[in-house]
């Protein structure tokens, strides 16, 4: 069982649990993630965890190493995208309009 920085579920998939699955430490994978590396973090455990998620259906992921102003994006079926100079990750078809900005 994994727990993520931050994730989000589809509205429809939320609806689709019971009132009783969304008081309890909800039985899905996210449809997005997001992971902030630690200073205690290790890289390698981090990213294996990214895979994990993707693995099991989820459909964006992000780990973000804002030490290194760094990430790593995470899409099904494709290699992780490193993404350095990081100023802006977009959600794209998963987080619809939503941008996040790094100052």
């Amino acid at each position: 069982m994994l727990s993520p920085d931050v994730a989000g579920v589809s509205r429809a998939r939320w609806k689709a649990l019971t009132e009783q699955q969304r008081r309890k430490f909800v039985p899905l994978c996210p449809d997005f993630v997001l992971e902030l590396k630690s200073p205690s973090d290790r890289l390698v455990d981090a990213k294996q965890k990214m895979v994990d998620w993707m693995d099991n259906g989820c459909q964006l992921g992000w780990l973000i190493d804002t030490d290194m102003r760094t990430a790593y994006v995470y899409r099904p079926d494709r290699e992780p995208e490193e993404i350095t100079n990081l100023t802006t990750l977009s959600g794209e078809g998963v987080l619809l309009d939503f941008t996040l900005t790094f100052f």
